[in-house]
C-alpha cells in the first residue's frame, strides 16, 4: 500500500505526496502549484519547500532537481 502525506500550504490543502521507493511524487490539487504535478523529489520536504514557494510567490526555484527528469514539465515556449 502506497504511503501519502497531505501537502497543506497556509491552511490550504494544495496536494499530496505520495512515498515511493525512489522519492516522492507530488500529486497536485490546486492550479497554483499544477507546475509540480507529477514531479519526484528525494524528500518530503523538498515537496513542501517547493509547493510552499510557487503557492506563495507563483515562482518555482529549483536549487535541486527532481528524481526523475522525463516527469518535469516541459518550460513553456516564448510567444512569436
Amino acid at each position: 500500500m502506497l504511503q501519502s502525506h497531505i501537502i497543506e500550504i497556509d491552511g490550504a490543502f494544495v496536494g499530496a505526496a505520495v512515498r515511493l521507493d525512489i522519492g516522492f511524487r507530488f500529486v497536485a490539487t490546486d492550479i497554483r502549484v499544477e507546475e509540480l504535478d507529477g514531479t519526484v523529489w528525494p524528500s518530503l520536504a523538498d515537496v513542501q519547500r517547493l509547493a510552499g514557494g510557487l503557492y506563495r510567490t507563483g515562482r518555482l526555484s529549483l536549487p535541486m532537481r527532481p528524481v526523475l527528469h522525463n516527469v518535469v514539465p516541459a518550460p513553456h515556449a516564448a510567444p512569436r
